[in-house]
């Protein structure tokens, strides 16, 4: 019956992810279509009222990405094994993936990868003065405050690391060791067999589990509280960009990838 219910319940955050998917598209296509409505040359007041509409949507979409890491909490909490490796994911996403899912200091290249292509995109207008009114026009008190966010995103992320090492090893502790062993033994001798070794396999599995869960939640908090301190230094429109190419490259990737994973399948039939 356990089984049951973790298969249900890992088949419904599946349901979940692919319309969190279609949302993200759509949400996707809003920043975009706000980004190019934006007026680089207007009135003061104009420009407070963008703001306030940019804003709007940026925190539209943090809280789609709140309410995907509260379902996945949710799924965890009776079976964190299939957030480490998602069904649901392709087999090239697969292998980017940290403790389930992004690694936060990936934030921090695609904020730079992204304000490197603005900036040679719109070198020429900044040379004559003009605002870029994108990544490009991050300032020296900007890239500080996200050099300072880096830092310590790497020290939390290098803790959350250590924390998972020191939990995967306990698959090897005595207790482990034994119990794989006197399963082994049973194994070839069924009728002198405990039967309560089933019991014995969950009890010893359990708080391993239960630590893995621990890791995942704090990972999935870091990768929030590092998206919403990354949107924090940024003004409204520079955000934006930085939403859109976090859910352009969230989306390509997992259609690549998913593409990938078909073609190689057909091809080995």
């Amino acid at each position: 019956m356990a089984q049951v219910l973790t298969e249900e319940r890992t088949n419904t955050f599946h349901s979940f992810f692919e319309s969190w998917l279609v949302e993200q598209d759509h949400y996707l296509e809003e920043l975009v279509s706000a980004s190019k409505r934006r007026r680089v040359h207007h009135h003061p007041s104009a420009a407070d009222d963008d703001d306030t509409v940019l804003r709007q949507k940026i925190a539209r979409v943090i809280d789609h990405y709140e309410q995907y890491y509260r379902a996945k909490s949710t799924c965890a909490k009776t079976d964190a094994l299939p957030m480490f490796n998602p069904p649901w994911r392709s087999s090239l996403e697969d292998a980017f993936l940290w403790i389930g899912g992004w690694r936060p200091t990936m934030a921090f290249h695609l904020l730079y990868s992204k304000s490197g292509l603005q900036l040679q995109d719109k070198l020429a207008d900044l040379l004559q003065g003009l605002a870029a009114g994108d990544l490009a026009d991050l300032s020296p008190p900007q890239v500080n405050q996200i050099n300072d966010l880096q830092r310590a995103t790497v020290r939390e992320e290098k803790e959350i690391s250590e924390k998972l090492a020191k939990q995967q090893e306990k698959v090897a502790d005595t207790s482990m060791v034994e119990l794989s062993n006197a399963v082994t033994e049973a194994m070839r001798n069924p009728a002198a067999a405990d039967d309560g070794g089933g019991g014995r396999v969950a009890a010893a599995l359990a708080p391993k589990e239960v630590g893995l869960a621990e890791v995942l939640q704090r990972a999935d908090d870091l990768r929030l509280k590092t998206l919403k301190k990354v949107l924090g230094v940024l003004s409204p429109i520079q955000g934006v960009h930085f939403l859109i190419a976090a859910a352009e490259l969230h989306l390509r990737l997992h259609e690549w990838g998913m593409k990938r994973d078909a073609d190689t399948g057909h091809a080995a039939q």
